[in-house]
């Protein structure tokens, strides 16, 4: 347990990382990826942080996923040499800054499609450039996000389309079974991670009788990894979430409240007959609750005095937020005006996009690591 000292001395509101918990989360999560004969990939849009990236490299991911041009530029800056860009790029001037940032060194740049226009302007900006560019296709699982339904009929042309730009790679099939934050029991968080396998390879299968070979299949979502039975036919998993954890996966049933990483540290500024009220609002919290939502009995967060964390008895609701301010509902004892409590949010990706460092508390000292993609959100 952390000096209550400590955490006593810091100016709030903090987001605290342990230190000792984040490296386990790594380790158990490279474990399954090598346990089962797939690459790790993590989608660095949950921490943001090159000192979290570079060490899930050291231990073994062989790249990186991000969400946003930005991001990219971020962890290319750091020599970070194989990107994923897990969302459509349909802009020419984002794929001008973008090939700007690449160096030869540097494998090519990974993106995904699921669209004529998306490979168009890809193959554009790589010709422009002169500089070779993966392919993924996306497929829709189940999320109706981003992708192709899996019988879409122009599966098989998409990828020609593909194969017929000398600066265009195809890379393979890739999925996010978003969808699984809603889940509400481990079974059903399983049949989502088998379904989203079973219709990979259905699409996969399909493009080999078609003559095309499809080299990588890519699933990602950190309850769907983490709940899976199976990982055969499956190349690659791109989990984010599993490093910090947080309220969603722990309501699926794939971790505990004793393996979340992240939490916020606030300070009780005022109370009332019903209300304690910290000073972390939306703006540090962040009212995000996931795709699906997820107010109801744990609200936007989970809250315990410093003495108490994690102790069930003295387990407090963040039942309302506002930009400064989160309304903790009060319960059959009392805290003092000054009072440090510890948040476990429901989203800790929100979190720490919105957070400028990261307070690294390792048994009984701290030190402090930059958010450095915080806010890139092109």
């Amino acid at each position: 347990m952390f000096s209550e000292i400590i955490l006593n001395e810091l100016e709030t509101p903090a987001i605290c990382v342990d230190k000792q918990k984040l490296l386990r989360n790594i380790r158990l999560m490279q474990g399954l990826a090598d346990s089962n004969q797939v690459a790790l990939r993590p989608h660095i849009k949950t921490h943001k942080s090159v000192e979290i990236a570079q060490r899930q490299i050291d231990i073994g991911a062989i790249g990186i996923t991000v969400a946003t041009v930005d991001e990219a530029l971020v962890f290319l800056k750091e020599n970070f040499k194989s990107i994923t860009i897990a969302r459509p790029i349909i802009t020419p001037s984002k794929w001008d800054r973008l090939l700007d940032g690449v160096t030869k060194d540097i494998n090519p740049i990974r993106v995904i499609v699921d669209s004529e226009e998306g490979i168009r302007i890809a193959a554009n900006s790589a010709t422009r450039k002169k500089q070779k560019i993966g392919i993924f296709l996306k497929i829709d699982v189940g999320l109706h996000r981003c992708g192709l339904l899996p019988n879409d009929r122009q599966l098989r042309p998409l990828v020609e389309m593909i194969h017929t730009h000398s600066y265009l790679a195809f890379c393979g099939i890739l999925s996010h079974s978003g969808h699984v934050y809603g889940s509400n029991s481990l079974e059903d968080a399983r049949n989502i991670a088998e379904n989203e396998r079973l219709t990979m390879l259905d699409v996969r299968d399909y493009l080999r009788k078609g003559g095309f070979p499809v080299p990588e299949v890519s699933v990602g979502a950190t309850p769907a990894v983490l709940a899976a039975k199976s990982f055969e036919g499956i190349t690659e998993i791109r989990p984010g979430n599993y490093v910090f954890l947080d309220l969603l996966p722990v309501r699926v049933g794939v971790a505990r409240l004793s393996d979340i990483s992240l939490t916020v540290l606030a300070t009780v500024i005022s109370k009332n007959d019903d209300y304690f009220i910290t000073d972390a609002g939306s703006k540090t919290l962040t009212s995000d609750t996931g795709v699906h939502g997820m107010i109801g009995n744990q609200g936007f967060g989970l809250a315990y005095p410093i003495k108490h964390f994690l102790d069930a008895k003295k387990q407090l609701i963040v039942s309302k937020v506002s930009e400064e301010h989160s309304m903790i509902a009060r319960s059959d004892y009392d805290l003092s005006i000054g009072s440090k409590i510890r948040i476990i949010p429901v989203h800790s990706c929100p979190v720490a996009n919105l957070a400028p460092e990261y307070v690294i508390l390792n048994s009984g000292n701290f030190i402090c690591w930059p958010v450095d993609a915080a806010g890139k959100s092109k």
